[in-house]
């Protein structure tokens, strides 16, 4: 299943690059028309050619991230229907994810990360989380459809707005929770006459919901501790640490809920392969499209604003679906197709408008601003009284 997009950014503050002072020097000397210009050519991306090869990269993560996430689910899936183990499947998984993370840091294709005390701490409850979430969700799509699951984790976003408010005490407009009546009107529908209506399937995506929601609670609360997590902690480099937390997290899980009988189910799925090189590979290839999926995912939040990535998102759901019931010819009822429908369209208008508020409240100055812009306005009356003395 899907990872969520703002779990592991949230540790990241990117920093501006200084100008050089002879830079500084130049544009210091520019009329207030040429700096005017000059600034909106980098807003457009300076010159026709560079602004298309930017959208030609935009377009090239967002199709590499569809892509990735559609046949990830699809390979998953086919390894749950002949190995019955969603804990043991997703513990490999992590490991594979975290064993490319090692490979890329001693090639030095990246800096290796340096936590600190604080920054492990960190890792470790954001991996916490994002293992009980991740394996949730395997547990959801071994148990149904892939659909079927996507349909239920279309509600991630209410999870997220009330662990958020709960957690934070920082509660958004009633406009932007309102938003979310479509999104769980549209779930529940979809979800009460479902011909592939499983209750393991229901429960174990719901449950996913919530800690993948309370993994953002916990990153967000780390970023605003303020305190330093450490150094090259850039957003592949966090992602990679937080898997291998919980590679390490899953592993006692995994054994301690399917370990006794793995070997039988090992045995009957390399008795139902025909191949047992094909259904090993498409082991190790889940395990490395789940992770590039969202390093994908990263890469292109960093290119695009968030409403296209919440729209982007929104639409990769879409794709999910279509490419489940093409592939696996799991029959859709016309009202789970209007409900899935109501969900998502739901999901995209909650995204939108959260971010619409959110773009306002950042907007809107803050409450010490307006105490000394009043303050200002008190001693410029009191000035003018003295004057007129």
């Amino acid at each position: 299943a899907q990872v969520v997009v703002d779990t592991v950014s949230a540790f990241y503050q990117q920093e501006q690059a200084a100008s050089p002072e002879s830079h500084n020097a130049v544009i210091s000397t520019l009329s207030p028309s040429m700096r005017r210009s000059l600034k909106a050519r980098r807003i457009r991306g300076g010159a026709g050619s560079s602004g298309i090869l930017q959208r030609l990269e935009i377009g090239a993560y967002f199709g590499a991230w569809y892509a990735l996430n559609v046949i990830y689910n699809i390979v998953n899936k086919k390894v749950l229907n002949v190995l019955p183990a969603p804990l043991i499947v997703g513990t490999i998984q992590f490991g594979i994810g975290a064993l490319y993370c090692a490979l890329v840091w001693l090639l030095r294709i990246r800096p290796f990360p340096k936590l600190t005390k604080e920054g492990k701490k960190a890792v470790a409850s954001v991996g916490l989380y994002h293992s009980l979430g991740q394996l949730a969700s395997m547990i959801s799509l071994g148990a149904g459809p892939v659909s079927f699951t996507h349909i239920v984790k279309a509600m991630e976003p209410f999870f997220s707005a009330l662990v958020s408010g709960i957690y934070f005490h920082k509660w958004m407009p009633y406009q932007v929770y309102a938003t979310l009546i479509p999104v769980v009107c549209g779930v529940g529908y979809a979800c009460l006459k479902e011909l592939n209506f499983s209750w393991l399937a229901f429960g174990a995506a719901m449950a996913s919901n919530l800690f993948f929601a309370l993994r953002a609670v916990m990153s967000k609360s780390a970023l605003q501790s303020g305190r330093a997590a450490g150094t090259n902690l850039t957003p592949p480099n966090m992602f990679g640490l937080v898997t291998w937390a919980a590679f390490f997290i899953s592993i006692p899980l995994a054994l301690i809920g399917e370990g006794r009988g793995f070997e039988a189910l090992w045995s009957a799925a390399l008795e139902q392969v025909e191949n047992t090189s094909h259904f090993l590979r498409a082991i190790v290839l889940s395990g490395l499209f789940h992770y590039l999926n969202n390093e994908v995912m990263y890469l292109a939040l960093g290119s695009v604003h968030p409403v296209t990535l919440a729209v982007g998102n929104t639409m990769k759901r879409v794709f999910i679906l279509v490419a489940s019931v093409l592939v696996f010819r799991n029959p859709i009822s016309l009202q789970a197709g209007i409900g899935s429908a109501v969900g998502i369209s739901g999901v995209l208008l909650y995204s939108l408008t959260k971010q619409y508020y959110e773009s306002l409240e950042a907007s809107a100055p803050t409450s010490a601003s307006k105490a000394k812009i009043s303050a200002k306005k008190m001693t410029t009356k009191s000035k003018a009284k003295v004057g007129k003395r």
